[in-house]
């Protein structure tokens, strides 16, 4: 059994470990008895966006962070993972994704708080590793800032990347947002028409969106949201939310859509009030 503190022997002397437990993890499955799906996600650290809540920092323990996921992992009806190659790597290690879906997430360039922020280059997975390292599909982070020329390779990239996941057979999961600058950092349009108008853009990239699902904010008028387009929607989860209960109410709303089918969420499930994991985990599981 690998622990934790075993990980950076691993590395450093036996590093085909590494792929040969991602070779060797058991599959996870799409639920087919009508349940929703429950992704942690842990993809932040990589944008350079380390806070939660109130801390600015809670993210930077990387012990600490694997402990959450896989408290989180854990817990009866969570179905999957989504994160960069760093995590997804040592936590297979730890065996906490046998029987998970795992997501790669792919453009992480994009820096919280950079004077570069809009321009989301892909440097983390491609779609071919995806497909090499037994992952079920691809994130992308597609913010599609009308004032910023960056946009269109952020959008010429997702299309690739959609493309190729495709060919594949593997999951192109496009997270889009209409953004803006504000005060010098990029701010997300949250407002139904803006939500809109970013599926409209970003359910039509690529040749084929026969593999593509959204993962899309909770947001006013979600009803009209979600009429705008026929692919697979997630929810997601956000910012560590001010009132949990409200949270909960509002996804508890959205799994009553019939294309939304399940939660992708991160800070709010591994650092929530009053720093209960597995509470807040199996809080959200009751909702599916």
């Amino acid at each position: 059994m690998v622990t934790i503190s075993d990980i950076p022997s691993i590395r450093l002397h036996s590093p085909q470990r590494v792929k040969n437990a991602l070779a060797n993890r058991r599959p996870g499955a799409i639920p087919t008895d009508g349940r929703k799906l429950l992704i942690i996600a842990c993809d932040h650290p990589a944008r350079g966006a380390l806070g939660a809540g109130e801390d600015p920092s809670a993210m930077a323990n990387r012990a600490e962070l694997l402990e959450r996921c896989m408290i989180a992992l854990s817990r009866p009806g969570v179905n999957g993972f989504l994160g960069t190659a760093d995590l997804i790597e040592d936590l297979t290690l730890l065996g906490a994704l046998d029987n998970k879906l795992v997501f790669g997430s792919m453009n992480r360039t994009g820096l919280q708080g950079s004077a570069f922020e809009i321009d989301d280059r892909f440097g983390c997975y491609t779609p071919e590793a995806i497909a090499a390292y037994n992952l079920d599909g691809g994130k992308t982070l597609t913010r599609i800032c009308l004032e910023d020329s960056h946009t269109p390779h952020t959008l010429e990239a997702t299309a690739h990347a959609v493309d190729q996941l495709a060919k594949l057979n593997k999951v192109a999961m496009i997270e889009p947002f209409i953004s803006t600058w504000k005060n010098g950092r990029i701010v997300n349009d949250l407002s139904a028409d803006a939500v809109i108008m970013s599926i409209a853009i970003a359910s039509a990239l690529g040749s084929t969106s026969a593999h593509t699902w959204l993962k899309l904010p909770y947001t006013e008028d979600m009803e009209r949201v979600l009429e705008s387009t026929t692919l697979p929607s997630l929810i997601l989860g956000g910012e560590v939310p001010a009132d949990p209960n409200k949270a909960l109410s509002s996804w508890a709303q959205a799994m009553t859509y019939p294309n939304v089918f399940g939660l992708v969420i991160g800070r709010s499930l591994l650092f929530p009030h009053g720093g209960d994991v597995q509470q807040a985990v199996d809080n959200a599981v009751e909702l599916l």
